[in-house]
């Protein structure tokens, strides 16, 4: 059980905010967060598949950021479900959308993504019991993305590509109806691998067959910048040290996207030491200050038994956005 303590971090002073990470010590993988109404709510990746009120994806509550408190699990138990990954939430309409992904069985290649709706961000959320891409297959680690400037909705996603090489997991887009629980037009790719940073296994098992180099890039998070749009993403074995955040460029959420800075490796985030390895899966939000971007990623502990919520300044470069972290150490954030 995931205790409902806040994280023993500093105090506020003056207009800046101090914090240590991880900003939570608990088990928090794939962590999205959510500003509504001043408040900040992180949806995680659990150590097990529900918490101990019986739903799934832990819930914490804050309102710097940096404080965090435990308020339950999100999305009532769905039947059969084995597994719940990566869950990322939308408001329209009044209401809450969690997307995430879940598997049913032993095995993780029956991951498909789901979307549960409730009317506040604490839930409960009720899954539609619906694919969103019954024909896509594996697929995980949705990402909700409103163009600012058309008010259309995306959602982005991670799934298999097998015909043709690099063979692996990589990115695709498709758009969503206003109802939110639809798709409204084709599938269409994002970002693949290219790199060897990319690498997931190398002789991996997987799908019946060995492939001789089996490539991921996952966890993919869009903003909109300068009328330009970046695609941030996680490269690697999410388990490995390697494990870092890259970035793709395009014109148009749809692209076609262009990943020119992969070959310079995990450019926005990378881990620097025993004590943040593997960092990624990020989201980014603002500050309390409503203009500092805040990136929200993981990374495990030197023991390597879990993954924590950690926070970190986002910077904009000439070169695209980069992650002022991983930090070590007391920091400060703008209030």
């Amino acid at each position: 059980m995931t205790p409902s303590l806040a994280a023993d971090l500093h105090s506020p002073v003056g207009n800046s905010l101090e914090y240590s990470n991880p900003v939570w010590p608990h088990y928090f993988a794939d962590p999205f967060v959510l500003r509504y109404r001043g408040s900040y709510f992180a949806y995680g990746t659990g150590a097990e598949p529900v918490e101990a009120d019986g739903r799934a994806f832990p819930v914490l509550r804050s309102d710097d950021l940096a404080h965090w408190e435990y308020v339950g699990g999100a999305v009532r138990p769905i039947a059969g479900a084995t597994a719940y990954w990566a869950p990322e939430a939308a408001e329209n309409h009044g209401k809450i959308y969690l997307y995430f992904s879940a598997a049913f069985g032993r095995s993780d290649e029956s991951h498909g993504l789901r979307v549960a709706v409730a009317d506040y961000p604490t839930g409960p959320f009720n899954d539609l019991d619906r694919l969103l891409l019954p024909e896509q297959g594996f697929s995980i680690d949705p990402h909700p993305f409103r163009d600012p400037k058309t008010g259309q909705w995306y959602l982005f996603f991670a799934t298999d590509y097998l015909s043709d090489e690099p063979h692996g997991t990589g990115l695709a887009v498709a758009p969503l109806n206003d109802d939110m629980v639809s798709v409204a037009g084709p599938v269409r790719p994002v970002v693949r691998a290219s790199q060897d940073w990319h690498i997931y296994e190398r002789e991996r098992n997987y799908k019946g067959q060995t492939w001789r180099k089996w490539h991921t890039i996952e966890g993919p998070f869009v903003l909109f910048h300068e009328s330009r749009y970046w695609c941030l993403y996680s490269g690697g074995r999410w388990s490995g040290e390697n494990y870092g955040v890259g970035v793709a460029v395009a014109d148009h959420p749809l692209g076609p996207w262009r990943d020119e800075s992969a070959a310079s490796g995990p450019v926005v985030l990378r881990g620097t030491s025993d004590e943040t390895i593997g960092p990624g899966h990020n989201s980014v939000t603002v500050a309390p200050d409503g203009k500092t971007p805040v990136f929200v990623y993981h990374a495990w502990d030197p023991q390597r038994t879990k993954r924590r919520m950690c926070i970190d300044p986002l910077i904009w470069t000439s070169d695209g956005p980069r992650c002022n972290g991983p930090s070590v150490g007391p920091q400060s954030l703008h209030r």
